[in-house]
């Protein structure tokens, strides 16, 4: 297994590193310099010498004892200098070190505090819910203050445009909710009238049929700039009672408490948005949709499957993106929905700190998972 070592530590190691190296190569020449020093300056005690036979009285030659004596004593200091200067140098690189740890933690301290906030951003449930949090580093104007107001400048304008784009769908939907309310209308009193042609009696029906699949779209649009706002009140909620009261007769289903705390109306919105989904792109004869909640390691689930059509894996992405929808088969062609169900649904379920992932069966249809805290997990 390959250790992995946090910039703090290799940071530590490197200073650690250079600075023993430092010791050594320091000892090292200290060693040469006092050696060459004890060639030349140490003295040795005077021995008596014996005049009749010029010997000391031990009966070594002068100048024998005089090298020995040099020799013992160069090397008794050298032994020493190695032994007390590795033991220090032993003890002040351990504070070195220490201290390097210290040092390091203390400059990376900015750099901690930016990527804390990068990731209060990031595991946020909604992508763009913490965009007007801001690091707002203080200190010096050096490397890290720049790469910090940098990166608050690139949250401005993230949070600029999310927040344009939300006031735009709302806008335009409300907009255009008008003008359909207004064609509505005419064309009811136009079929109202006895004087009515059958032509002008079915191109009514037709443009009607049109204005409330619009309606539905622009009721789809503001739904879906509402579930990607922040929650600010939560209640408790059992997608169990909702897909109970949800559910038709041909819907199979095996309840058990789900529990979790948020918007009724958003989870019942979705909670429907999957069971439409599922009759709709749904086999025209022998198809099938089941619904199961429960709660497991803390989630609360809601699985909705059914039969249909083969779905390539490699489309499965594009059935979240808006107004997307397969091509190639009759799946959704024609089914009259306004390409948003499913856009909704891991909206809302995003919102409440959740997620959904979608897995084609291999003999048709899908299974979609709903994954939301359970209500003991926010409390």
């Amino acid at each position: 297994m390959r250790l992995k070592l946090t910039i703090r530590g290799r940071l530590t190691l490197v200073y650690g590193g250079l600075f023993f190296l430092a010791g050594l190569v320091m000892l090292g020449v200290t060693y040469v310099l006092v050696s060459r020093q004890l060639l030349t300056g140490v003295a040795v005690k005077a021995t008596p010498i014996d005049p009749v036979q010029g010997r000391t009285v031990d009966g070594t030659e002068p100048d024998l004892l005089f090298r020995r004596a040099v020799e013992i004593t160069r090397d008794d200091a050298l032994s020493a200098l190695l032994t007390q200067g590795g033991i220090a140098l032993l003890v002040v690189g351990a504070a070195a070190v220490a201290l390097g740890w210290l040092v390091a933690g203390r400059m990376l301290q900015p750099l901690h505090q930016i990527t804390d906030t990068a990731r209060r951003i990031a595991e946020a449930p909604a992508a763009d819910r913490s965009l007007h949090e801001r690091i707002a580093l203080k200190g010096p104007d050096d490397e890290m203050k720049r790469l910090a107001d940098t990166f608050d400048v690139m949250l401005a304008r993230l949070d600029r445009s999310f927040d344009g784009q939300r006031r735009f769908i709302a806008n335009a939907s409300h907009e255009l909710r008008t003008p359909l309310t207004l064609n509505r209308t005419l064309l009811e009193v136009a079929l109202e009238k006895d004087a009515a042609s059958p032509e002008v009696i079915q191109l009514g029906t037709t443009l009607l049929a049109i204005n409330q699949r619009h309606g539905r779209l622009i009721d789809g649009l503001l739904l879906l700039a509402r579930s990607e706002r922040e929650l600010t009140e939560r209640s408790y909620v059992d997608l169990a009672d909702i897909v109970e009261h949800a559910a038709g007769d041909e819907v199979k289903t095996e309840l058990a408490e789900a529990a979790t705390l948020g918007d009724p109306v958003l989870l019942e919105r979705l909670v429907q948005n999957l069971l439409d989904n599922a009759a709709r792109h749904n086999l025209s004869t022998g198809g099938w949709v089941r619904a199961a909640t429960g709660t497991r390691n803390g989630w609360a689930t809601l699985q909705v499957a059914n039969s249909g059509p083969i779905v390539p894996r490699y489309e499965v992405p594009a059935l979240f993106e808006p107004f997307r929808r397969l091509t190639g088969t009759d799946r959704l062609a024609g089914s009259g929905g306004a390409g948003l169900g499913l856009s909704i649904v891991r909206a809302v379920a995003r919102a409440h700190g959740g997620d959904v992932h979608i897995d084609p069966r291999d003999e048709g249809g899908l299974v979609v998972t709903v994954a939301l805290p359970a209500a003991q997990a926010w409390s």
